[in-house]
């Protein structure tokens, strides 16, 4: 099977808290070169961005704004070649619309696990109120145009997560990968994308497609064939 996975894209209202950074028409055209060329497209986390909205309660009603924001995008999702599995950012599409946290699956002899990866962190498996306090504190920065301020926060959560042999998510991957008995374990979060083998298994990480950027998984298990794709 040929399969794409793209994470991260943090689709936002369309204000200044909104990270996505495409138009939407070109990143249609993205789609539609995945839909051309993969039987499955992996829409794995963070797709919607809802922890910036303006009020901590008020997520629900912005994950509907982001999607009536970006509503070409959402129905192109719809599609049945698409499956979600949501992230920490987009929490709450997994309240309301019972998206996944995970999907396993066994193809061409061999067994893969998707999931964003939030799951390693040890912030946002332990302290997920105080992750989400942060994101809405950093969203009110960037509406007051305190951007040096926010880009350095934004650095230092960069650092906390790199996909360094050392990153949390990458060894929870590795220890899925044993506990589970999989061959591969896809995950996005850290925003930085790898291909790494560890024993026995192959860890890999999406990237994302915020901030303008085009990074995204090809996978051929009939061939074996696993990259890192930047552009299309």
């Amino acid at each position: 099977m040929k399969m794409a996975v793209i994470s991260d894209l943090h689709l936002g209202d369309g204000g200044a808290t909104d990270l996505f950074g495409h138009e939407d028409n070109e990143f249609l055209r993205f789609l539609q070169h995945l839909e051309n060329n993969f039987e499955k497209v992996v829409l794995l986390g963070d797709i919607w961005e809802t922890l910036t909205a303006p009020s901590p309660a008020g997520q629900l009603a912005e994950l509907r704004r982001t999607q009536e924001a970006h509503q070409e995008i959402f129905q192109r999702f719809q599609r049945e070649n698409y499956l979600y599995v949501h992230g920490n950012h987009d929490l709450v599409a997994g309240k309301q619309d019972k998206i996944p946290e995970e999907y396993a699956l066994e193809v061409d002899g061999i067994r893969l696990l998707f999931s964003h990866g939030h799951q390693g962190d040890s912030l946002c498996r332990t302290a997920r109120p105080l992750v989400e306090l942060g994101v809405w504190i950093g969203a009110w920065i960037r509406r007051l145009g305190m951007d040096l301020v926010y880009t350095y926060l934004a650095q230092i959560e960069s650092a906390r997560t790199s996909n360094t042999e050392k990153c949390m998510v990458r060894r929870w991957a590795v220890n899925q990968a044993t506990q589970r008995k999989v061959d591969i374990v896809v995950t996005g979060h850290t925003h930085v994308p790898v291909i790494a083998e560890q024993g026995s298994s192959l860890f890999l990480n999406s990237g994302t497609c915020a901030k303008g950027a085009i990074s995204f998984l090809s996978l051929d298990t009939t061939r074996g064939d696993y990259a890192i794709n930047y552009g299309y």
